[in-house]
């Protein structure tokens, strides 16, 4: 049942994303004298339609997966009053970029509205604006100890809230570590919560030389963090929408970087190149997901986690979608806008069959790329 819930919600989600996103092409088309013949949620088989007083034909259709605008003469050589075609090359960025726009905007908006009661920390140096800004920490929970650890000689147990380290009061993971780190090989009091008992135990710390990866201790502690904002919402959310922005192309671009250093690293006469070029395509395949892997598996375990985590990760799709739509792949708004740049620049006719012709190529490498998508997300699914 939770898993058809969430397969609806981030259906509904995803729809809702798209939409916006086309709504933005539909709006800034007609502000700038280009018909909108049609505007979709979903796509065919059409279920049912109407024609708006504006002229605009609204339709509902089976495939609930998006949905799209249907613009007069969408082509760039199209002529004739009213078509995209006609329209400068000025008012045909804008409302190629409309979309973009509006789902990067939808993103910053959710990020500030989040941030009213708690936006979590996504990144070690995540934006914190210098006022109105302040950082909250959940209880310093222990999540593992090590065997043999200090930790487990002194009783502690995962569950176990660390509230005091001596005379220091512990409030955050960090604090911990530089606490155990600085009384390195001595005796300290520790003072926990258990069951809603305080209680307090002594351990004998391990020495610089007996700490494994920092071990001084041996506990693996979890803690979450979250940003809280009041006045200054709208312009924290604009910030992490923009440093947001910033990660994902960069982690998009090491993305495309180990898939191309794995794939061709397949044929390299090196084994231990072959052996670390198949490492970079089994990281590709765990750090994307697909429609299958984001309806399948992320919404179904982020619906138990309540509306913020909801939230979030309708802001950060939205964002992805602002980022991916970007790019200069034909099919893609951005790819639209490079195309016919390129072609202005050479001062070359962008023909209906050239455009089309290389639309075409753009959707099969998307295709492509969702097949192998699609294949990874099945197999994280089962």
């Amino acid at each position: 049942m939770e898993l058809l819930l969430g397969i609806l919600l981030g259906l509904f989600v995803l729809v809702v994303l798209v939409v916006v996103h086309e709504l933005g092409h539909a709006i800034v088309a007609r502000r700038n004298g280009v018909v909108v013949e049609e505007f979709g949620i979903g796509f065919p088989p059409r279920a049912w339609k109407k024609k708006l007083k504006n002229g605009v034909l609204f339709s509902l259709n089976w495939l609930p997966l998006g949905g799209y605008v249907k613009l007069k003469g969408e082509h760039d050589s199209a002529r004739g009053k009213g078509t995209y075609g006609q329209a400068s090359f000025w008012v045909k960025t804008k409302i190629l970029l409309a979309g973009v726009a509006v789902n990067w905007l939808v993103a910053a908006l959710l990020f500030g509205v989040i941030s009213l009661w708690g936006l979590p920390k996504l990144f070690s140096d995540q934006v914190v604006l210098p006022f109105d800004n302040n950082v909250t920490y959940s209880p310093l929970i222990i999540q593992q100890v090590g065997e043999g650890s200090p930790a487990e000689d002194a009783g502690l147990k995962p569950g176990d809230e660390i509230t005091q380290l001596n005379d220091q009061k512990i409030v955050t993971a960090s604090q911990i570590s530089e606490a155990t780190k600085s009384l390195a090989g001595q005796e300290v009091i520790i003072r926990y919560e258990r069951a809603g008992e305080t209680r307090s135990t002594i351990a004998q710390l391990n020495s610089a030389d007996e700490a494994i990866d920092g071990g001084y201790l041996g506990v693996a502690s979890g803690q979450s963090e979250t940003i809280n904002a009041t006045w200054s919402a709208p312009i924290l959310g604009i910030a992490t929408a923009g440093q947001m922005t910033y990660e994902v192309i960069g982690g998009l671009g090491e993305t495309v970087a180990k898939l191309f250093s794995g794939f061709f690293g397949q044929f390299a006469a090196s084994d231990e190149t072959r052996v670390e070029a198949r490492q970079d395509l089994t990281k590709v395949g765990e750090s994307v997901a697909g429609p299958i892997g984001i309806l399948g598996v992320i919404f179904p375990s982020v619906l138990e986690a309540g509306l913020t985590q909801i939230l979030l990760l309708a802001a950060i799709i939205s964002l992805t979608l602002a980022v991916m739509n970007m790019l200069p792949i034909p099919a893609l708004d951005g790819g639209r806008w490079f195309t016919m740049t390129i072609f202005r620049l050479l001062r070359k006719d962008l023909t209906k069959e050239r455009e089309e012709s290389i639309q075409v190529i753009g959707f099969l490498i998307l295709m492509a790329l969702m097949i192998l998508v699609t294949w990874s997300d099945l197999g994280k699914l089962f």
